[in-house]
């Protein structure tokens, strides 16, 4: 189980801070899809990922050629509370990620 500490030191990464967020408002998204609203390259965001992996935030899903990630379902209800708080502080900046990855063509079906 994630102690505090270790939650804001995985979240203490704008990329990973961003990433995280963005994937609990749209419930999962693969690194193409990050990389598009972040506007950031692929090796970055999968490493960030990784480490939010091993931090016990998101877990993922292989389905066909693509990677899914989503929040940990496991994750400690004070912890989802805090990712709750923390996507309405960031609106704004949400708001430009998600136009972004709105305007992605050719996006992966999740489902």
């Amino acid at each position: 189980m994630i102690e505090p500490a270790q939650l804001f030191k995985c979240l203490s990464d704008d990329t990973r801070l961003h990433a995280t967020l963005l994937i609990y408002l749209e419930g999962e998204l693969c690194v193409c899809e990050l990389m598009e609203a972040l506007n950031d390259s692929q090796p970055k965001i999968s490493r960030h990922l990784a480490q939010l992996r091993q931090c016990g935030i998101l877990a993922d899903a292989r389905r066909g050629q693509w990677v899914f990630y989503s929040v940990e379902k496991n994750l400690p209800a004070w912890a989802s509370e805090i990712l709750a708080s923390g996507s309405k502080a960031s609106e704004k900046a949400l708001a430009t990620f998600q136009t972004n990855l709105k305007a992605m063509k050719n996006r992966p079906q999740c489902c």
